[in-house]
């Protein structure tokens, strides 16, 4: 592939390598903070978000939302990448995210019990469970249940993404967000490269 079809590449629904490198160039805040709200919001957001009469699995949307955190850690904290960096996403994610300040204290249980088991195991272990009942709360810290409702987690993520892009708009390019943002943004598309 050369440089010229990399530029073509979608990074989001009308969003290509070529339009982010015109952004950044303009420093055009709303449309890169567009485009990633988009992006994750594509990947992550509608695949688990059921349709009319269809409802979909908690697993599912918890092993959807795994991926998320880490990924939008990812860009909050500049990381190119999650390598031996996931456990501390999780620890960041809970610890500075109110919608979740719930999970203070349990992202380490978190990490190992639903983010691993899911990903290793295709299962939550130590005990932790996942429900999608109406009534049920985000999180049941209690020993006996450690349960997640993994509807409200997802309504929870959307609302942290949505701030995430909200944010992107309003702070200065060349704050720490969005030096963040642009150090991951540049792995991104150096990955599209062969």
């Amino acid at each position: 592939m050369t440089p010229q079809l990399a530029d073509q590449t979608e990074l989001a629904s009308n969003f290509t390598v070529a339009d982010y490198k015109t952004a950044r160039s303009t420093q055009d805040r709303a449309t890169i903070a567009e485009a990633l709200h988009r992006r994750f919001t594509e990947r992550y957001i509608d695949p688990v978000t059921p349709a009319p009469g269809k409802e979909m699995h908690g697993f599912t949307i918890m092993a959807i939302s795994c991926l998320m955190i880490e990924s939008l850690e990812s860009f909050v904290q500049g990381w190119e990448n999650s390598s031996s960096k996931s456990e501390a996403a999780f620890c960041y994610f809970f610890d500075s995210r109110p919608q979740f300040s719930i999970f203070r204290g349990h992202f380490a249980r978190f990490y190992k019990n639903v983010r691993c088991g899911i990903l290793h195991q295709a299962e939550t272990t130590g005990g932790w469970k996942i429900t999608r009942k109406k009534n049920a709360p985000l999180f049941d810290a209690a020993p006996a249940s450690l349960t997640i409702n993994a509807t409200l987690f997802l309504e929870n993520l959307v609302a942290v993404l949505d701030g995430f892009r909200d944010n992107l708009k309003i702070v200065e390019w060349n704050s720490t967000e969005w030096k963040n943002v642009r150090k991951k943004m540049k792995a991104l598309c150096d990955n599209c490269q062969p």
